[in-house]
C-alpha cells in the first residue's frame, strides 16, 4: 500500500513516514506545494495525506488542481487549520476525509485503510492494466489519471513527461481551447527556471508525435487563445 505525505513540517513528515513504514506502507514525501502535483503523479499513491499550509502553494490549491487534472486518489487533509470553513471547503473541493492536528496515529491509519477498502469495493484499484481508470476516449486516445500515461487504442504512447502532461490537460477538454498560461502552469508545475515560451516547444514535439501515432487527433493552435485538441475532418 503506497502513501504520499505532502507536509512541510519536516518533524511531522518524518514521524508519519517512519510510523507508516513500520506499519507496512511504502511512503513518498513532499514538503512543497509547488512540487506536490509532480510528486503525486510520479508516486502513484493509494492515499494522499495533504497539509494545507505549505510554502509555494496552499494545499487547497494543490487539491483543486489535482482534481481538475483527473487525479482521483483518495485524500485525507491533515492540518492545524481545523475551522469548519476549511473542512467544508476541503471536502467540497474533493478531499475524502479531514483530520485536524494534533491527531492519533492509530486513528489516522484506520482512516487510511478505510479509504483503501472503500476504493477497492468501488472497483477503484488503479494499478492493474484491465481496470485502469481512463478518461473518455477521444480519437482513440485515453489518459490514466493516476499513472499519467496516455494510451492510443489501448497501447501506451511514447511521450516525455511534459508531453504527456500537456496531452492530459487537452484530453480533459477536447475541442476546447486551453490558454497557454494555464497549460504552462500544469506542464511546468514547480519548474521555476522554465520560461513561458517553453510550452510552445512541448506543444511542437507533441504535435509531431500525434501526427506519427496514427491517431486522428490534431493539436491546433488558436492565436491569442491557446491550444486545443480536435479531430481531423471526418473523424470523431
Amino acid at each position: 500500500m503506497k502513501l504520499l505525505v505532502i507536509e512541510d513540517n519536516l518533524a511531522m513528515q518524518t514521524t508519519l513516514q517512519r510510523s507508516f513504514e513500520r506499519r507496512g506502507f511504502r511512503v513518498s514525501t513532499c514538503d512543497d506545494g509547488e512540487r506536490a502535483l509532480s510528486r503525486w503523479r510520479a508516486s502513484l499513491p493509494d492515499v494522499v495525506l495533504l497539509d494545507l499550509s505549505m510554502p509555494g502553494r496552499d494545499g487547497l490549491d494543490v487539491l483543486s488542481e489535482a482534481r481538475a487534472e483527473g487525479l482521483d486518489t483518495p485524500v485525507i487533509i491533515i492540518t492545524a487549520r481545523g475551522t469548519l470553513g476549511d473542512r467544508i471547503l476541503g471536502l467540497n473541493i474533493g478531499a475524502d476525509d479531514y483530520l485536524p492536528k494534533p491527531f492519533d496515529l492509530d486513528e489516522l491509519e484506520a482512516r487510511v485503510r478505510a479509504l483503501v477498502r472503500r476504493r477497492g469495493q468501488q472497483g477503484g484499484n488503479h494499478h492493474g492494466a484491465d481496470d485502469r481508470p481512463l478518461t473518455p476516449e477521444f480519437c482513440g486516445l485515453r489518459a490514466d489519471p493516476d499513472s499519467g500515461a496516455v494510451y492510443l487504442r489501448g497501447q501506451p504512447l511514447d511521450l516525455a513527461p511534459r508531453e504527456a502532461a500537456l496531452l492530459r490537460a487537452l484530453l480533459a477538454k477536447p475541442g476546447q481551447a486551453v490558454a497557454k498560461e494555464r497549460l504552462f502552469d500544469l506542464v511546468f508545475a514547480g519548474a521555476s527556471e522554465a520560461l513561458p515560451d517553453a510550452i510552445e516547444v512541448v506543444a511542437y514535439r507533441l504535435r509531431k508525435k500525434l501526427a506519427a501515432s496514427g491517431s486522428s487527433a490534431r493539436l491546433a493552435t488558436l492565436r491569442g487563445l491557446g491550444y486545443l485538441l480536435q479531430a481531423e475532418v471526418g473523424d470523431a
